[in-house]
């Protein structure tokens, strides 16, 4: 096993002033300032995949299967807190425990954040591009794609944490105030939301449940948590309450905003008798009911809320996968996680800024190659197991550098291993899925 040794623990970066709580782990009066990371890694989570995949929950099922979306943000709170509370508890970084585990970690993240960059940086920029078309029709989508790209390297490039954490809260006011808007016109049928937190199983709705449970926010961003943490300057124990707390109401957030788009699915699109479109462009449906059935405001609203979920998704990945990839290149090279070169705007961080916006430009004018679109399917289905299953050693067993206070109880070890069973489950399909497409 590595030996790594522990960071020098609260250093904040210069020019943000964090939240201090005293020695006994008590916050100040102004709690509402603690929520940033737990906003930021939720609000880059949820992206245009996400919320089409509950629209079309909500239109085919109704409310049935409101208590998935309830499991799936405890699973993801779980998660996530296991991430940080790894950082916090020991002042290391996710990837130096996983590298702690053995090189089988190093060797299977490496290509991962490789590949998978490179096809997502792809995919959100055609993502984010798709309600601005829609709203400036006479624009190419490619044109808008490029520019949303650019952007959000701009905004990552020459910003520090701090900015970038308030332009994320801009985005997801937006998101919420507009999708939870929606929810209220709709005017929920509240005594069958109610019956929906009963667990059922609509007939041949297995695939429904577990997507809706396990796709609830985020995929590697999960990960990029306890980066994000280092980033405000909660970089010790004594932050953990805080750093619950932040986790907490930011999935509570994500929960209520899925909620939403579930109210907007079993009220509009199902009484509209519409078929929502597989993939980003089923929200481009959405719209075509709502200006249909509300006007050409709300219709504009909703897609004010949709570039603002998809474009949080893009500088939470410009973000924080750059500072993922900066560490673990950084220790790769044997700098360590403190060295500049991996941190935030070191030349490692910068490199896969670049990498994330310029070379999946190309995939933006040309079909994608079949092996690429297989290899990242064959990743990307393997990472949430991945960080669930690791997770489980890590904070559990003393060699790992957790202290006694900090390690896992029963509960949420039970809560991991359905995490990982669920995910695993997810993975081997959406692998047969990416098989199967390829072959096709």
């Amino acid at each position: 096993m590595t030996d790594i040794p522990k960071h020098p623990a609260g250093d904040h970066h210069a020019g943000f002033d964090p939240v201090e709580p005293d020695a006994e782990g008590h916050l100040p009066p102004q709690k509402w300032k603690i929520i940033g990371p737990g906003l930021v890694v939720a609000a880059t989570g949820v992206g245009a995949a996400d919320m089409v995949a509950t629209l079309a929950a909500g239109s085919r099922y109704g409310y049935m299967l409101l208590w998935a979306v309830v499991l799936g943000v405890i699973l993801k709170i779980v998660l996530v807190e296991g991430a940080g509370r790894y950082s916090l508890a020991t002042g290391r970084t996710i990837f130096e425990g996983w590298r702690s585990l053995g090189k089988w970690t190093v060797w299977y993240f490496g290509p991962y954040i490789m590949i998978w960059g490179f096809v997502y940086g792809a995919s959100a920029m055609s993502s984010t591009a798709l309600p601005l078309a829609s709203l400036f029709p006479g624009v190419p989508l490619w044109i808008f794609a490029i520019g949303t790209g650019i952007a959000g390297f701009i905004l990552v490039w020459f910003n520090r944490y701090a900015i970038f954490e308030k332009i994320t809260a801009f985005l997801v006011l937006l998101m919420f105030i507009t999708i939870v808007g929606l929810a209220i016109i709709a005017a929920p049928n509240i005594p069958d939301m109610l019956a929906g937190l009963i667990p059922r199983l609509p007939e041949g709705g297995l695939l429904y449940t577990l997507a809706l449970a396990g796709g609830v926010g985020g995929t590697i961003t999960l990960a990029a948590y306890g980066y994000w943490l280092r980033e405000k300057g909660w970089a010790t124990p004594r932050f953990m309450r805080v750093m619950r707390i932040d986790n907490t109401m930011a999935y509570v957030m994500t929960g209520i905003f899925v909620l939403s788009m579930l109210i907007v699915g079993a009220e509009v699109v199902s009484a509209a008798g519409v078929k929502i479109s597989a993939g980003d462009k089923g929200l481009l449906d959405l719209n075509t009911v709502l200006e249909a059935k509300y006007g050409t405001f709300i219709g504009k609203a909703f897609l004010v809320g949709f570039f603002a979920a998809a474009f949080s998704s893009v500088l939470g990945v410009w973000n924080g996968v750059s500072l993922m990839f900066a560490d673990f290149w950084g220790n790769i090279r044997g700098k360590g996680s403190d060295h500049p070169d991996s941190q935030a705007h070191g030349k490692y961080f910068r490199f896969y800024m670049i990498w994330l916006t310029f070379p999946p430009m190309l995939l933006l004018m040309l079909d994608q190659p079949i092996g690429l679109v297989l290899a990242y399917g064959v990743l990307g289905a393997l990472f949430m197991p991945f960080l669930a299953i690791t997770l489980l050693p890590l904070l559990n067993m003393k060699k790992y550098g957790v202290p006694a206070e900090w390690r896992n109880k029963w509960y949420t070890n039970l809560a991991l291993v359905i995490t990982a069973v669920l995910f695993i489950w997810l993975g081997g399909y959406q692998l047969i899925n990416s098989i199967q497409s390829v072959l096709k």
